[in-house]
C-alpha cells in the first residue's frame, strides 16, 4: 500500500505563502490592565532610581569605574570581531528595516495597518524619551573620562541611558507585543529579552558605555513597551483615516477629457467643411455670398488663396519658379540676348519672338 509522503517544512511554508491574504476576526490589541500599570509603576521608580544613584556618585558609579578597568575587550579578545557585528542588533537603522519588512508583510496579509503604525508608535516614543534623557543629562561615555571616579554629568555626552539597548528591547520587543497567539508571544518575548540582554553587555564589552547607561537602558526600552496600550486608540483612529483616503482616492470621478476640432483644410469650400468648423467660436455661421455661389455652381469668392475667385488647382498652376522664364517656341527657357541672330529655319515663316 503506497502512502503520499508528508510534505517538509518548506513545501508547507509555500503553501501557507499561497493562500489569499485575509484579515482576522479578532486581532489581540492589549489593554492597560492593573498589572501593566503597576509594572509600569516599578518600572518608572527603577529607572528614577538609577538616574538618582548616578547623579549622587554613589556604589553604582564606582562600579562603573572598576568595570571599566578591567577592560573586557582585553580579557576575551577572541570574541571581539563577533561581538562587532552582534551589536548591530541594537542599531536603529538595520533593525528597523528588518523588523519594518516583517511587519509590512504581516499588514498585508491581515489587511490592517496596525503593525506598521504600532512599530512607528514606539520609535516615536523612543527616541522623544531616550533622546530627551540623552542631551539632558549630558554623561560622557569611558573612553572620553575626564576625572576618575566622577560621574562624568553635565559634560556635553549623549551617551545615558545606551540608545543601543533601548532600540534593541523596543524593536525585537514590538514582535512579541504584536503576537497573535500566546505561544507565539512567550516565545518572542524570551528571544527579545535574550537580544536585548546581549546588545546592552556588547557594549560594556567594547567600553563604549557603562555599565549604568545599559541598566538605564533596559528600563527606558520596557517603559516604552508597557505605555504602548494607551497608543491604541490614536493608532484605530489613524488607520481608520487612511482607510477613508483610500476609499476615495478610489472612487474619485474621472476626469472628463476635452474632444479636439477637426482640422479645417486649406483652401477647401465651406460646404466641404462639417458644422463645427463652420461655426467660430463666438457662435458666427458660414458665409450666406459662399453658398449662393456654391449653389449657382460657380466657386465662391475667396475660396482660393488671396480671395481672387481661383481655385486651389489654378493656383499651383501658375505657381512656377522665379528663376525660370516662360519656354519660347524654338524650345529654349532662357531669354535670347539681343546681339545674337536666330538661326535660319528652313520653314519660309519666320520665326517670331527671336
Amino acid at each position: 500500500m503506497r502512502t503520499e509522503p508528508n510534505p517538509g517544512r518548506l513545501q508547507r511554508l509555500f503553501a501557507r505563502l499561497d493562500r489569499e491574504p485575509e484579515r482576522p476576526a479578532s486581532l489581540h490589541v492589549p489593554g492597560m490592565s492593573r498589572h501593566r500599570v503597576a509594572l509600569l509603576g516599578a518600572t518608572l521608580a527603577f529607572y528614577l532610581a538609577i538616574v538618582w544613584a548616578v547623579v549622587i556618585n554613589s556604589w553604582l558609579v564606582r562600579l562603573d569605574w572598576q568595570v571599566m578597568f578591567f577592560r573586557p575587550y582585553q580579557q576575551w579578545p577572541q570574541v571581539h570581531a563577533f561581538l562587532d557585528y552582534f551589536v548591530v542588533l541594537g542599531q536603529r537603522g538595520p533593525t528597523a528595516v528588518m523588523v519594518m519588512a516583517w511587519l509590512g508583510w504581516r499588514s498585508w496579509r491581515q489587511h490592517t495597518l496596525r503593525p506598521l503604525l504600532v512599530l512607528g508608535a514606539s520609535l516615536l516614543l523612543l527616541n522623544a524619551t531616550v533622546g530627551a534623557a540623552k542631551y539632558g543629562m549630558g554623561r560622557l561615555g569611558p573612553h572620553y573620562a575626564t576625572l576618575i571616579g566622577s560621574n562624568e554629568m553635565g559634560q556635553g555626552g549623549d551617551i545615558f541611558p545606551s540608545g543601543h539597548t533601548a532600540n534593541a528591547v523596543v524593536t525585537w520587543g514590538i514582535l512579541a507585543y504584536l503576537a497573535s497567539t500566546p505561544r507565539a508571544r512567550r516565545y518572542l518575548s524570551a528571544g527579545s529579552a535574550l537580544v536585548s540582554l546581549g546588545v546592552g553587555l556588547t557594549t560594556v564589552y567594547l567600553g563604549t558605555h557603562w555599565l549604568s547607561d545599559v541598566v538605564l537602558g533596559w528600563a527606558a526600552g520596557l517603559l516604552v513597551l508597557l505605555a504602548l496600550p494607551w497608543c491604541e486608540p490614536l493608532i484605530t483612529r489613524v488607520e481608520a483615516w487612511i482607510f477613508s483616503l483610500r476609499e476615495a482616492w478610489r472612487h474619485r470621478p474621472a476626469p472628463v477629457m476635452p474632444t479636439p476640432a477637426a482640422p479645417v483644410p486649406v483652401g477647401a469650400s465651406s460646404d466641404a467643411l462639417p458644422q463645427s468648423a463652420r461655426t467660430a467660436e463666438g457662435g458666427s455661421l458660414r458665409d450666406p455670398s459662399a453658398e449662393e455661389g456654391t449653389k449657382s455652381g460657380r466657386d465662391p469668392v475667396g475660396a482660393g488663396h488671396g480671395g481672387t475667385g481661383r481655385t486651389a488647382r489654378q493656383e499651383r498652376a501658375h505657381n512656377l519658379r522665379p528663376d525660370r522664364a516662360p519656354g519660347t517656341p524654338s524650345g529654349t527657357r532662357r531669354p535670347q540676348p539681343p546681339d545674337r541672330v536666330a538661326p535660319r529655319s528652313t520653314s519660309a515663316r519666320p520665326v517670331t519672338g527671336g
